[in-house]
């Protein structure tokens, strides 16, 4: 008998492949549609979401290198520290506000100053953050605002595609990401001077590696083949499982990071499969946004539990913060291993991941260790279906009420 795994949600809403952006005509560059959708001028292509990063960190330190100090929330992904260390500069931490994703503006203020290059606020899980502030505190000491947008291709802010708010703006286009090649990471800047110097820097630093682009080539010819609900079981659920079966939560959440990350150019084909995909996000987007409103309500009502939300934001995922870290932990017991996408957001609040050792302001930052003990994320993915969100909802609030 044939193993036919069980349908599994992914733990966000990507965009899925067809075998028609395989191969065929491709409509334009996928750097010139991005562009055109985000509203910008240009936009450039790198083999990841942190490739864009440390390419970006390492043009802006040309433009002012006595400036060696990056300053990003306590709380975000792992990968953003060590793409600044990457680019030859130093990190520096900032709390958050209570209950909150976002930075704390006074403590952001107190942070910033004469050694500061950049500014980076994270808009996290398709939620904006307050990127006004950011530029207000960046013009007022002379540095950069880096728009962490990894999670929020699609998002706006006034009417503006978030990202472009800032000197320079980064996406992701990663696994379970609205528009994935697997690996990729588009990146925008506002002036022209600062687009050359980003360019200049990649030519540096990523160059041609063909061993890394033909794993990246067999890795996404997978993930079109297995990014399907039965197919997910044994690409993500069962690696899932097993990490959890071991007690290894970083591997869980995907989390077990190296500091020396491939940095290469993307190859003509992985461009071509985005190129093809790219006529199909922007509906996409709208049906998975137009989920989320529908689903919000019913999380928001179980006592104890508020849902994050926004009016211009993308839904890869619905973000929860419960009322303390054991209910979330019970939920979690019962949920994560489960085929319903749900999962954490980042294990821990950056102090705590002991890869990434010592960063400056790390000696106080409970809000963002609040925020990592108190946070899950349920996936927005259309393949979770109307009885399972109910199950998960369910589940929630009878371990809440149990409690």
């Amino acid at each position: 008998m044939w193993f036919r795994p069980e349908p599994e949600s992914p733990p966000t809403a990507g965009l899925p492949l067809g075998l028609a952006d395989m191969g065929g005509a491709v409509p334009a560059p996928l750097t010139a549609l991005a562009a055109q959708w985000l509203g910008v001028d240009e936009a450039q292509l790198e083999c990841s979401g942190t490739a864009a990063l440390t390419v970006a960190l390492t043009a802006l330190a040309d433009h002012a290198r006595a400036r060696r100090e990056v300053v990003i929330p306590a709380f975000t992904c792992p990968l953003v520290p060590l793409a600044i260390r990457r680019a030859g500069l130093q990190v520096r931490l900032v709390d958050l506000r209570a209950g909150h994703f976002d930075m704390d503006p006074d403590r952001l203020d107190d942070a910033c100053g004469d050694q500061t290059l950049a500014i980076i606020p994270t808009h996290l899980g398709g939620r904006v953050a307050d990127v006004a502030h950011a530029n207000a505190v960046a013009r007022a000491v002379g540095a950069f605002v880096v728009e962490d947008a990894a999670q929020a291709l699609g998002a706006r802010i006034d009417g503006a595609a978030a990202g472009t708010h800032g000197d320079v703006g980064f996406f992701s286009l990663a696994a379970g990401k609205g528009l994935s090649i697997f690996e990729g990471g588009l990146l925008v800047a506002r002036d022209a001077t600062v687009r050359d110097s980003i360019r200049r820097a990649s030519r540096r630093i990523a160059g041609w590696h063909p061993g890394w682009e033909l794993r990246r080539t067999l890795e996404l010819a997978g993930y079109a083949a297995f990014y399907r609900p039965r197919g997910l079981g044994v690409a993500y659920g069962g690696p899932l499982r097993r990490a959890l079966g071991r007690g290894d939560l970083l591997g869980a959440a995907g989390e077990h990071f190296d500091a020396n990350f491939p940095l290469h150019r993307v190859g003509r084909w992985r461009r071509a499969v985005g190129a093809r995909a790219f006529h199909r996000l922007p509906r996409f987007i709208e049906t998975t946004a137009a989920q989320a409103r529908a689903r919000v309500p019913a999380l928001a009502s179980i006592p104890g539990v508020h849902v994050f939300t926004d009016d211009g934001g993308t839904w890869p995922y619905l973000m929860l913060l419960l009322p303390d870290e054991a209910t979330r932990d019970a939920v979690l017991q019962r949920l994560w291993a489960s085929r319903h996408g749900v999962a954490r957001m980042f294990v821990h609040a950056l102090p705590d991941y002991p890869y990434l050792g010592t960063m400056a302001g790390s000696e106080d930052v409970p809000a963002a260790r609040d925020f990592a003990a108190r946070t899950l994320t349920v996936t927005n993915s259309p393949w979770l279906d109307d009885a399972c969100f109910e199950h998960v909802c369910a589940v929630i609030e009878a371990t809440i009420v149990s409690r």
